[in-house]
């Protein structure tokens, strides 16, 4: 049995391509792997705060020495850092805000991206701590940006990702969502298509 889990960074709750795919991925996905739990973490509906000095402070201030908000802070970046962790499949759902990912996923990733526990500092520098993990990302695009200079979500994320040890991903890119007609047709449809066979 393994642990999958969700994160939703889509400010919709209605209309949104990429809570569409993600409700899609989870069905097949159960469908084949009905052992497997799923849970989501939705960050429209539960925000993540931005990286701030109380977060800081509760990586780097000893225990004894935190204040309230830095453990507080500490708390949750624990909570999510867990959550990570225990999972062996992991799903990012992610439409394109102005060329790159939600602001609240980014957030997401400055709580868990953490050194000595995603990662670590070595002789021969950063080394990911989540080797064996597979990552699939949904993302959600108006215009076709797949492999373009303009495209700063999945080569961003592949370093993101990378750097914490998790290599195995795979994009599925639903584009030109706002072109109209046979264009937003027809991501979808590849889109659709290409996550029945990954999932």
């Amino acid at each position: 049995m393994s642990q999958v889990l969700v994160i939703e960074s889509s400010a919709r709750q209605q209309g949104s391509i990429s809570r569409q795919l993600t409700a899609q991925f989870i069905a097949r996905w159960q469908a084949s792997h009905p052992a497997d739990r799923v849970s989501v973490r939705d960050l429209a509906v539960e925000p993540v705060p931005h990286l701030d000095g109380n977060l800081l402070g509760g990586w780097m201030t000893p225990a004894e020495q935190q204040s309230e908000a830095e453990q507080a802070a500490l708390a949750l970046s624990n909570r999510l850092t867990d959550e990570l962790l225990a999972a062996d499949v992991l799903v990012l759902a992610a439409p394109m805000y102005n060329f790159a990912i939600p602001s609240t996923l980014k957030a997401w990733l400055d709580h868990v991206l953490r050194a000595g526990v995603t990662f670590q500092y070595t002789e021969n520098g950063p080394q990911g701590l989540l080797s064996g993990k597979r990552a699939f990302v949904l993302t959600a695009r108006g215009g076709i940006y797949a492999g373009g200079s303009l495209d700063h979500q999945e080569p961003y994320l592949r370093q993101a990702l990378g750097f914490i040890g998790i290599h195995d991903v795979s994009f599925i890119h639903a584009e030109g969502l706002n072109m109209g007609g046979e264009f937003s047709e027809k991501g979808l449809a590849e889109a659709q298509a290409k996550l029945a066979q990954v999932a």
